[in-house]
């Protein structure tokens, strides 16, 4: 069935572009220009606190190294991209701490880039107090807001947060929670372990990614990596909130979805399956923060008179903060009831967490479903979570039978002969 789709699909495409070639212009219908998409935006948050007058990286001063690297990323930005600049400790140099855990301001607004005039604000800059990294954070966040464009801030520093007790992975975390999947990465110039620790905390509670530098030209391309991640086209999650039960649980389409769950919670979700489709669904829950060892996620498919269909499940023991799992749903085509079937998703995990542990907010989830055409044979359908590769498993079980078979026949011929002679 598939196939014979893709095949009328190119058939029908190619008859479009001859259409298109050869009827005159005018005869070509018009629906006017394609929708624009919203252009994605980036903001660099660099620290300009005192520390960044250490002279450690390749001979040079972190904050020149810095500089040096945000003038080439300004210089190979794409032109797509809206790109801005906030700083953190870069105004006040006194001893005021309450002042200076105040001092982040947007040196350069997100917009459409003008490489000159950002390159100007960036050459002001001297080292000069203190590191509120969750202000910043929560100001860029502010700087970014709107629209349904791809998001980053990638945050430059050298040490960790000195104006607790606002915690910047608590504040990388209430901006996950918020649901406008914004994604932060984290660089830190020869950090030590616990400003490492700070980092990859904050990245992994937004989905972004740490990296430890030590040169300058290592700098350079983990910003410029950032923000052409940001300009890839991308699958953007859409969020949503699972209920208590299936009768009250949203109704999802094929997509990608994002929730939040606490520990040991159920949550439902439900999806329309038509009679020949197939149901493909899988969850990730991602440990945002310190949890104990021995976890697990269920995802069962469910009827809505409480009957389980199929699950799927997949324990970890602490080695990794992703756990995922998945299911597939195939069901049977119908002659004469064309209506579609209700199948309630529920979403479980078993993480617990030590006593110290925020257990809010919940642990980010991430929902795929995907409802497309059924199997045209059963031997397409998933067995004993084989797949399509049961057939393979049962010729090799086969011919190891037969050549087990032969051998004996062989061994025993040789032993006759043996003795014969």
């Amino acid at each position: 069935m598939i196939t014979r789709k893709r095949l009328a699909a190119g058939v029908c495409a190619l008859l479009a572009t001859l259409a298109t070639g050869i009827l005159p212009a005018d005869a070509v219908a018009d629906d006017g220009p394609p929708a624009q998409k919203a252009a994605p935006k980036v903001e660099l948050v660099l620290d300009v606190s005192g520390s960044m007058r250490a002279r450690d990286i390749d001979g040079q001063s972190r904050i020149s190294v810095a500089k040096q690297a945000f003038n080439d990323v300004l210089d190979s930005t794409p032109p797509e991209v809206e790109l801005g600049i906030r700083t953190l400790g870069a105004n006040y140099p006194g001893d005021d701490r309450q002042v200076g855990c105040k001092d982040t301001r947007q040196l350069y607004p997100v917009g459409p880039l003008d490489r000159t005039e950002a390159k100007t604000a960036v050459a002001t800059l001297a080292p000069t107090g203190w590191t509120p990294i969750g202000p910043a954070l929560q100001g860029a966040a502010q700087d970014l807001k709107g629209g349904d464009s791809t998001r980053r801030i990638v945050l430059i520093t050298d040490g960790e947060d000195t104006c607790a007790p606002l915690d910047p992975c608590e504040v990388a975390r209430d901006i996950a929670a918020q649901g406008i999947h914004l994604v932060i990465d984290t660089l830190g110039l020869n950090p030590d372990a616990k400003t490492r620790d700070q980092l990859t905390c904050i990245a992994q509670a937004t989905g972004g990614t740490y990296t430890s530098v030590q040169h300058k030209d290592e700098l350079k391309d983990r910003v410029k990596q950032s923000v052409d991640r940001a300009a890839d086209p991308v699958v953007v999650p859409v969020a949503t909130n699972g209920a208590a039960s299936c009768e009250s649980a949203p109704a999802l389409k094929s997509g990608l979805y994002t929730d939040r769950e606490t520990f040991g919670e159920h949550r439902w979700y439900k999806v329309d399956v038509k009679p020949g489709q197939e149901l493909r669904a899988s969850v990730s829950v991602g440990a945002d923060r310190a949890v104990n060892n021995d976890y697990g996620v269920l995802m069962r498919a469910v009827t809505q008179h409480g009957r389980e269909i199929v699950r799927g499940s997949e324990a970890g023991d602490g080695r990794t903060d992703l756990v995922s799992t998945g299911l597939r749903y195939p069901k049977a085509k119908s002659k004469d009831d064309k209506t579609p079937e209700t199948v309630c998703l529920q979403v479980s995990n078993s993480f617990s967490a030590p006593a110290s542990v925020k257990t809010t907010p919940g642990m980010p989830v991430e929902l795929a479903v995907d409802v497309v055409d059924g199997p045209d044979q059963a031997s397409d359908v998933a067995a004993f979570g084989l797949g399509r590769g049961w057939w393979l498993l049962g010729v090799l079980v086969l011919t190891g039978f037969v050549a087990g078979l032969l051998w004996g026949w062989i061994s025993r011929w040789r032993v006759a002969v043996w003795r014969t002679n």
